[in-house]
C-alpha cells in the first residue's frame, strides 16, 4: 500500500505517492550509523529543507555557507521528521532533538542512494541521457526532447529553463538550479515516469557532479559538448572544472559516452574513457577523426541551417531550426547520443526542424522596419563568440557581464565582442552585489583593446537595449547577450522583473512611436520614403 506524499510548494517533484519504506532497508550496504532502535522508522520523503519536512521524512541536514542545516534538527522534528542524516559536527547539534539521528561520512552521497531507493529507482527505467560541458547543455536538451518526441517518446526535460514533460512546462521551486539536488532529482524522475514519460533528457552541470546530485542516476549516454572557462569562482581551476565534469564518463554513471574531438578537453575525456574501458564511446565533430562527422552545413530560407553529417558512416542531411555552426555541433551531438542508444534516426531528426529554444538564440518578432534581433544566454567567452559567429550582417551586441561571480572572464568577454560584432553596447548583466559601473567597466577595457568595433558603454540594460535598437537599420542584426530565458536581473542583491525579449518589444515600440512624431526618421537614421 502507497502513502500519500506530503504536501508541499515543490509537488511536481514528487509522484502522487511514494511506498513506505523502512530505514534500515533503504539503509542496507550504505555504511550508514543507524542508531540501533531506528532500523523500523518508516520512510515516504526525504528533504534538504527543512521547511518542506512533512510526516515521515527524512531530514538531510549538511553543513552551509553560513550555518549548519542540523541546527534547525528540532524545527523539522516539530513538523513531522522521521529521522535526520548528517554529518558527525551535524549529530552533535542534533542530538536531543526527540528523533534518530542517522549519520554518514557523506551525507549527500548517502542521500543520493536512499532517494534513488526510496522512490524506486526511477531511472532505471527510463531512457536517460544527460549532457555536460560550459556551453551547449541546454539546447542540446532540448534538441534531444524533440528529436525523442519525433520519434514517439514521451519525454521529460531537466535543466536550466525549468522541468518539462512532453513539451509542457512543470511547475518547479522558486529558483531552480539546473541540475536539482538528488533528493528533488529522484522524486521527479518517478514523477515523470508515473505521468508518462519513458525518456528524459537532463542537464548535467558541474556543480551537481561535484555535490552528487546525479550520484544513483544511470545514464544510457552522456554528452560532453566542450570546455571553457566558467565557474571559476567555484572550481578555481580549469582543472578541476574539468574533473568535475569528467565524473559523468565513469561506468557507474553511463553506459555511453559521447564526446566533442574538436574540443581540447574533449580530447583529454577521450583518451580517458578509452584507456578506462567499460564505457561505449563516441566522437563527434568537424574533423576527419570523429566519428559522427559534419560533412557542412549551410543556412536555410527560414535561418536555421540544413546539416549534412556523416553518422558512423551513414549519411543523413536534416535541417534545424536554429543558426550557427556551434548549434550544428549540439545538433550531430543529439544525433550521435541517440544513435548509440538505439533510437531511430530516420524517426526522430525530423523533429530538430522546428526546435526552438527559449533565450538561445531566439528570434525576436518584431514589425518593419525592425532589425533581426536575437536573445540568447551566453555569458561566457567562448559562447559570446559562438553566438555572434551565427550572426549574419551588420551586427550590434549588447553584452556585460556578471557580478559576484569569475572577475578573470569580463574583459575577455568585451574582447571576444569586440572581435565577432560591428558595435558593441557594454551594459549590465546581473550585478548581484557589485557596483555595475565597475563591471562595465572591465568589458569596455577588453573591447576596446581591440580597436575594430565601435564601442558604447550603454549603462543600464534597458538603455543599452534601446540605444541598440536605435543604431540598427532594418538589414542589420541586433544580439542581445547573457540572460537569455531569464525573467528577472539582480541588482543590489534584490532580484527586479527584467525580461529581455520583453524590454525589446518595448523600446521598439517607443522608439517608432518616437521616429514617427520626427519628421519620418525611422530607427537606424534612415529617411522614411514620401
Amino acid at each position: 500500500m502507497s502513502a500519500p506524499a506530503p504536501e508541499s510548494s515543490e509537488r511536481a517533484l514528487r509522484p502522487s505517492a511514494v511506498r513506505p519504506r523502512r530505514l534500515d532497508e533503504l539503509a542496507t550496504g550504505l555504511g550508514l550509523r543507524v542508531p540501533a532502535d531506528a532500523g523500523g522508522t518508516v520512510l515516504v520523503d526525504l528533504t534538504l529543507d527543512s521547511r518542506q519536512i512533512g510526516p515521515g521524512c527524512l531530514y538531510v541536514a549538511l553543513p552551509g555557507t553560513r550555518t549548519h542545516g542540523a541546527r534547525f534538527t528540532a524545527q523539522a522534528a516539530g513538523a513531522g521528521a522521521a529521522a535526520v542524516l548528517t554529518d558527525d559536527e551535524g549529530a552533535a547539534l542534533a542530538a536531543g532533538s526527540g528523533i534518530p539521528v542517522v549519520v554518514a561520512d557523506s551525507p549527500r552521497v548517502a542521500m543520493a542512494h536512499l532517494a534513488a531507493r526510496l522512490f524506486g529507482d526511477p531511472s532505471r527505467g527510463l531512457l536517460m541521457v544527460g549532457v555536460t560541458g560550459t556551453n551547449g547543455k541546454t539546447t542540446t536538451a532540448f534538441l534531444l526532447e524533440a528529436a525523442l518526441r519525433a520519434a514517439g517518446h514521451r519525454v521529460g526535460t531537466i535543466g536550466t529553463i525549468g522541468f518539462r514533460l512532453d513539451g509542457r512546462a512543470l511547475s518547479s521551486p522558486r529558483g531552480t538550479v539546473t541540475t536539482p539536488e538528488s533528493c528533488d532529482l529522484q522524486g521527479l524522475l518517478a514523477a515523470m515516469a508515473e505521468r508518462g514519460a519513458d525518456a528524459v533528457a537532463m542537464e548535467v552541470s558541474s556543480h551537481a557532479l561535484a555535490f552528487d546530485r546525479v550520484t544513483g542516476v544511470r545514464f544510457d549516454a552522456a554528452a560532453f559538448t566542450n570546455l571553457g572557462r566558467d565557474h571559476l569562482d567555484f572550481h578555481r581551476t580549469q582543472e578541476a572544472y574539468f574533473e568535475a565534469k569528467a565524473r559523468l564518463f565513469a561506468p557507474d554513471m553511463t553506459r555511453r559516452a559521447v564526446v566533442n574531438a574538436d574540443d581540447e578537453w574533449g580530447r583529454v575525456l577521450a583518451e580517458r574513457v578509452r584507456a578506462a574501458g567499460g564505457v561505449d564511446l563516441a566522437t563527434f565533430g568537424f574533423g576527419a577523426g570523429a566519428d559522427y562527422r559534419v560533412l557542412g552545413f549551410e543556412g536555410t530560407a527560414s535561418g536555421g541551417e540544413h546539416v549534412e553529417l556523416d553518422a558512423a558512416g551513414r549519411r543523413l542531411d536534416f535541417d534545424i531550426a536554429l543558426p550557427g555552426r556551434y548549434n550544428v555541433a549540439n545538433a550531430a551531438t543529439c544525433a550521435a547520443m541517440l544513435d548509440l542508444c538505439g533510437v531511430d534516426l530516420d524517426a526522430a531528426l525530423p523533429g530538430l526542424a522546428a526546435a526552438q529554444v527559449p533565450g538561445r538564440m531566439q528570434r525576436v518578432p518584431l514589425p518593419a522596419p525592425a532589425p533581426r534581433i536575437y536573445v540568447d544566454f551566453a555569458h561566457t567567452p567562448q559562447a559570446v563568440a559562438s553566438a555572434l559567429a551565427a550572426v549574419r550582417g551588420r551586427t550590434i551586441a549588447v553584452v556585460g557581464a556578471g557580478g559576484d561571480r569569475d572577475r578573470a572572464k569580463r574583459e575577455p568577454m568585451g574582447r571576444i565582442a569586440a572581435q565577432h560584432a560591428d558595435v558593441v553596447v557594454v551594459t549590465d548583466d546581473n550585478p548581484r552585489t557589485e557596483e555595475p559601473a565597475s563591471i562595465r567597466a572591465a568589458v569596455l577595457a577588453g573591447a576596446r583593446s581591440i580597436g575594430r568595433a565601435e564601442v558604447i558603454d550603454g549603462g543600464d540594460r534597458r538603455s543599452a537595449i534601446a540605444r541598440a535598437l536605435a543604431l540598427a537599420g532594418p538589414d542589420d542584426a541586433v544580439a542581445v547577450l547573457g540572460k537569455g530565458h531569464e525573467t528577472t536581473q539582480e541588482v543590489d542583491g534584490v532580484r527586479h522583473p527584467f525580461d529581455d525579449t520583453a524590454v525589446i518589444a518595448q523600446e521598439w515600440a517607443r522608439l517608432r512611436a518616437g521616429a514617427a512624431e520626427d519628421d519620418g526618421v525611422r530607427p537606424g537614421g534612415v529617411p522614411e520614403g514620401n
